[in-house]
């Protein structure tokens, strides 16, 4: 089986973010980039299936030069390969756009994504792409496994859990519990460095959104402590001051 994974490269969530040119752009100076950690999982899960059954996998992320040591990573855990689209992922709608031109002609039986990224939680990617495809999906899985041509997997939902089944080519986003996060080994760190990442042209299409202005949200006020014999003046300020009811 022939798998894509698509990696976003997102700021560590240790990170203080900040902007510049009048709040209009992501200050990155400082900033510890990370895989994204439901991409990881996706990877780990990629990995895991192409293991056991015999396959390949490529990795595949939108952005510039400076997130090519966070691409290697995903190399050093084991993919075979990396594409990078040297473009700035400027919204979802174009992301999916690169990401489906270059599926186009690579041969992939499965994609695979996470179910959003921790930056902009937009959860958009894996829905746009199978579109952009004509593929089926199967979103936020967390199990998934192959039978031949089949996918199967299997989602929370409401009051309980649904299994899915759906026949290559299709798309699968990964939400938490699919598996255990990979680390690479010595081993893999080394040979990451010989692996080819191959650096494509970004498509004109769908750029149609800029930055007006970033805002950060208001700072947490403090924490007020009503004693639990006084649950009259917590009444109150649930009432007449945060307006709950």
């Amino acid at each position: 089986m022939k798998i894509l994974v698509c990696v976003s490269v997102v700021p560590d969530t240790t990170t203080k973010i900040t902007f510049t040119d009048e709040n209009t752009k992501f200050n990155k100076v400082g900033v510890q980039f990370i895989i994204n950690p439901y991409d990881e999982l996706s990877l780990t899960r990629a990995l895991e299936m192409t293991e056991a059954n015999g396959g390949s996998v490529t990795v595949i992320t939108v952005g510039e030069a400076d997130t090519e040591p966070v691409i290697r990573k995903a190399l050093a855990m084991g993919a075979g390969d990396a594409i990078r689209v040297d473009a700035s992922p400027k919204d979802g709608m174009y992301v999916a756009a690169q990401i489906a031109e270059q599926a186009k002609s690579g041969g992939y039986d499965l994609i695979l994504t996470g179910r959003e990224s921790i930056d902009y939680n937009g959860g958009q990617v894996q829905g746009l792409v199978a579109e952009m495809l004509g593929w089926p999906l199967i979103n936020v899985a967390m199990e998934l496994d192959a039978d031949g041509n089949t996918i199967k997997a299997t989602r929370d939902i409401d009051g309980g859990r649904e299994m899915l089944t759906a026949n290559t080519p299709c798309v699968v986003s990964a939400q938490k519990d699919l598996c255990e996060p990979r680390i690479p080994n010595m081993r893999g760190i080394m040979m990451a460095r010989s692996k080819p990442l191959n650096v494509v042209p970004a498509v004109d299409k769908y750029d149609y959104t800029s930055v007006s202005k970033y805002e950060l949200p208001p700072a947490k006020s403090g924490v007020k402590m009503i004693d639990a014999e006084n649950a009259e003046q917590l009444i109150d300020i649930l009432h007449n001051e945060e307006k709950l009811f």
